[in-house]
């Protein structure tokens, strides 16, 4: 462009983001809010898919975790396995010790704690994620592995106390941290110097090696490279082998339920922001056809227009970006960290392809919105350019208007400002149409979300039981290996029929079995008597009855092919027992394989199978639990444990979490869209705005008047947000539940109800009505005179 014509074009840019600083604004704001849910939705989408992978190289996690008997072995052998042609780095020994330790004041043991002797987080080999405190520095201090996808694992608050039991002296460490290990290398951390106070008397001195190979691709692979680091050793110094695959098993079927939803989400942003930018910048140059007229009249050449109003918008578009690519990367890192957190896998973080193609992507999609009707318009004549942009093509939305216009002067009568306002949206039916796909995919996310979270609060609560079973009693004695024997179950039954608060309780026997003619173990739970009152909601078929009956879990159907209505045989060692499956139960534990039977079942195996390990307890209504707890805790003494049923499941939690942040940010992206479909098209009726007040119009009417441009268009959106929210839970959820190897019951598909759909229904009202609120007030306060002079 030469300098003649790069003067006047300039100086077009200039007096068009100046003059328009609300467009501009807004323009802006659109593109920032649009690109920030750009990068996180297709962060999310990216993350989702192998998350366990991405972690595990950018944790540089070890392929295998080799225990090595630290007697048989020096360091130097130790050494000379990281120089193996198969191993590309190497980390440790690691001294290791596993103890057992309970927090002071309590009766129970905590599960036993796998404990390495760390100096730092970091290494060549599993560089460790601190996710809150700080590393361990002097002995006394502990660092718990974090990994809230995994319900069993121990988790307590920074600053705890917990007394290491098993060796003499019962030393004291205190919880100053909390990390996680894509490899899972550990149940916690201390300094080095500490592991030897630690191993109890007599135990073999153990480390942990931890290495990375050229090929570790397949379990074979891993086999001949664990093969290759063993026999480097003296015989019998490897002791044991943990394969990341195991822990990649583990993770990738706890990450499963999170990608459909994730993904949906994610879809969905993207979607809206490309809409919206797209309305937002093309309605934009629409809006300016009278000033493009003006331009063309004092000269402007078609290509001068072009270029003027691309520069136009360029302005606030390449402002809105860079600032939604920063703010993106914060919401990703906040979001990201809880997926991480859910997923169990360390960190995520933004692919840095993501932060290049998605600001490329909005600033070229900002080109074409910006040049396709500007083109159009520097075609047009001056005059014809001039008359478009001051008002919509004649006779559309007329017929909408008489009719509404007699229907303000019936008995039933809707005041005028009303009926003005819900006839407007007729008059540019494009423009319309785009508010309203914003709106509907905004109130879809909102339909889509509430049904979700409530399905997953009543998932929370199916798998915990804790309203049907509010108190456990668990044994505290390891004379029966924590299982009650006779003279216990009468003292605990005895106990139980005394408290006041006691409805009802049952014996639960928890063991493994197997299937006659497969391989492999699965945990099978027996009552003892009809627990059906307990809380496993049912999917099909019917609690069982009697002895010779089971109920399996869709894991269990799935891994066997039976059905309900089948006989299966399952095995105690030599004892079979040939069982009819009655029901199909929902329950998650053990990755979704598990049966649950009647005591007598079992009468002919092994007698240690019919002894209890806990007791199941019901409480009548307005009981109260802990209080519940205290009294029989008293009644009972040290020798048992008396718990409120409290388990809750963390990944459950963090997914009601991520539905809201994100639906709140699609919701704030669709008001955006209509916040910017009302600033153009009060900007566009400026004139008539100032002939309305002329002739007595007040501020509310005016309010009235512009709330009702969309109101209208809100309510149809949300209308058939109905049906396309429920279509997506309907789709989405079943997918989450095949994912964790679940079946799902009625109960938690069937969540919509009529009073909640009469809300939901008023969902796109309300985000309509919320963007529109800002230009209504502007409106409002507008002068006769001042819009007048502004045509």
């Amino acid at each position: 462009m030469s300098a003649g014509l790069a003067g006047p074009v300039a100086r077009a840019v200039r007096g068009g983001v100046s003059r328009r600083r609300l467009r501009t604004i807004v323009t802006g704001l659109v593109l920032l809010v649009s690109t920030a849910a750009s990068v996180l939705a297709l962060a999310l989408v990216v993350d989702s898919s192998g998350p366990f992978d991405k972690s595990f190289a950018a944790q540089h996690g070890a392929h295998l975790a080799a225990n090595v008997d630290t007697a048989r072995t020096t360091a130097a052998e130790l050494a000379a396995t990281a120089r193996l042609p198969r191993v590309t780095a190497a980390a440790g020994p690691f001294g290791m010790a596993t103890v057992q330790s309970q927090i002071p004041g309590s009766n129970g043991q905590l599960p036993p704690l796998t404990l390495g002797g760390r100096a730092s987080p970091g290494g060549p080999v599993d560089d460790i994620t601190l996710e809150s405190g700080h590393w361990a520095q002097r002995p006394g201090q502990l660092v718990l592995a974090y990994n809230p996808s995994s319900d069993d694992r121990i988790s307590l608050a920074l600053g705890t106390r917990v007394t290491v039991t098993s060796v003499p002296g019962h030393p004291v460490l205190t919880v100053v941290g909390t990390a996680v290990s894509v490899t899972d290398s550990a149940d916690g951390w201390v300094v080095p110097a500490e592991i030897a106070r630690l191993r109890a008397p007599g135990t073999t001195p153990s480390a942990q090696m931890l290495y990375r190979f050229r090929d570790a691709a397949s379990a074979a692979a891993l086999h001949t490279d664990a093969a290759a680091v063993s026999a480097a050793l003296p015989a019998g110094a490897m002791t044991d082998a943990l394969s990341y695959l195991s822990a990649r098993q583990a993770q990738t079927s706890r990450i499963g339920p999170f990608v459909p939803f994730l993904v949906a989400f994610g879809v969905i942003g993207l979607v809206l922001s490309v809409l919206i930018v797209v309305n937002v910048v093309s309605g934009a140059v629409v809006a300016g056809y009278r000033r493009i007229g003006v331009l063309k009249s004092i000269g402007f050449t078609p290509g001068q227009v072009v270029a003027a109003y691309a520069g136009q918008i360029a302005v606030p578009a390449v402002t809105g970006t860079a600032g939604g690519l920063v703010l993106g990367n914060v919401l990703a890192a906040m979001l990201l960290r809880k997926t991480a957190n859910a997923y169990g896998v360390g960190a995520l973080g933004v692919p840095g392809w993501v932060d290049v193609a998605v600001p490329a992507g909005m600033i070229a999609l900002v080109a074409v919105a910006a040049t396709l009707p500007a083109v159009r318009a520097g075609r047009l004549r001056a005059v014809r350019a001039i008359a478009a942009g001051r008002a919509p093509r004649t006779g559309r939305g007329y017929a909408v208007h008489r009719l509404l216009g007699k229907l303000a002067l019936g008995k039933l009568a809707l005041p005028r400002p009303v009926t003005i306002g819900l006839a407007a949206p007729f008059a540019r039916p494009a423009r319309t149409a785009g508010t309203l796909v914003a709106v509907l995919l905004g109130a879809t996310t909102v339909t889509f979300a509430a049904g979700l979270g409530t399905s997953l609060s009543r998932v929370a609560g199916g798998l915990s039981h804790a309203t049907a079973q509010p108190v456990q009693v668990i044994s505290n004695s390891s004379a029966n290996n924590y299982n009650f024997g006779a003279a216990q179950q009468r003292a605990v039954v005895a106990a139980l029929r005394a408290q006041p608060g006691t409805l009802r309780y049952v014996s639960e026997i928890d063991g493994l079995a197997t299937l006659t003619g497969q391989s492999g173990q699965f945990p099978l739970t027996a009552f003892g008597a009809n627990a059906g009152w307990t809380g496993y909601p049912m999917i099909s078929g019917h609690w069982y009855t009697g002895p010779g009956q089971i109920v399996a879990s869709t894991g269990f159907l799935t891994m066997t092919g039976k059905a309900v209505g089948d006989t299966v045989t399952i095995s105690f060692g030599t004892t079979q027992i040939p069982v009819r499956i009655v029901g199909q139960d929902f329950d998650a534990s053990d990755h979704g394989v598990s049966v649950i039977t009647d005591r007598q079942t079992l009468a002919g195996a092994s007698p240690a199978l019919t002894l209890p390990g806990q007791y199941d307890v019901a409480l009548r209504p307005g009981a109260s639990a802990s209080a519940y707890v205290q009294a029989l805790s008293g009644r009972l003494g040290s020798r048992y444990l008396v718990n409120l049923n409290s388990r809750t499941s963390v990944v459950v939690s963090l997914m009601v979490s991520l539905i809201g942040l994100l639906t709140l940010m699609l919701a704030v992206v669709a008001g955006l869209g209509v916040l910017n479909a009302v600033v153009l098209q009060t900007r566009e009726r400026v004139h008539d705005l100032g002939v309305f007040k002329a002739l007595g119009m007040t501020p509310r009417q005016a309010i009235a008047m512009v709330v009702c441009w969309v109101a209208g268009t809100g309510l149809v959106a949300g209308l058939l947000a109905i049906p396309a929210g429920m279509a997506l839970h309907h789709a989405v959820l079943p997918a989450m539940a095949s994912a964790a190897n679940l079946g799902l019951p009625a109960s938690i598909m069937n969540v919509y109800r009529g009073w909640e759909l009469a809300g939901l229904a008023l969902a796109g009202a309300v985000i309509a009505v919320a963007g529109a609120l800002l230009p209504a007030g502007w409106a409002a306060r507008l002068a006769a005179a001042t819009a007048l002079r502004a045509e």
